[in-house]
């Protein structure tokens, strides 16, 4: 799938019960849901995703830590 949005800065996420995680900056793939949205990148030529939850995904969007193509 192609990239529809980049990351600009700080977006971290938690895999579980784990420490927070960071998304690198860079072109990503939004998947948004009705509770949660995921983040599709990739990392070291490895695929890797993220569900955070829909509030999170708000706050960095208005933040503009998590910027949409053409947004």
């Amino acid at each position: 799938m192609e990239a529809n949005a980049r990351i600009n800065g700080q977006v971290d996420y938690r895999a579980g019960d784990g420490p927070l995680l960071r998304v690198p900056p860079g072109p990503c793939t939004v998947e948004p849901g009705a509770d949660s949205t995921v983040l599709s990148w990739e990392e070291d030529g490895k695929a890797m995703s993220a569900a955070i939850p829909r509030a999170d995904y708000d706050r960095f969007v208005k933040e503009g830590l998590i910027v949409l193509r053409g947004g």
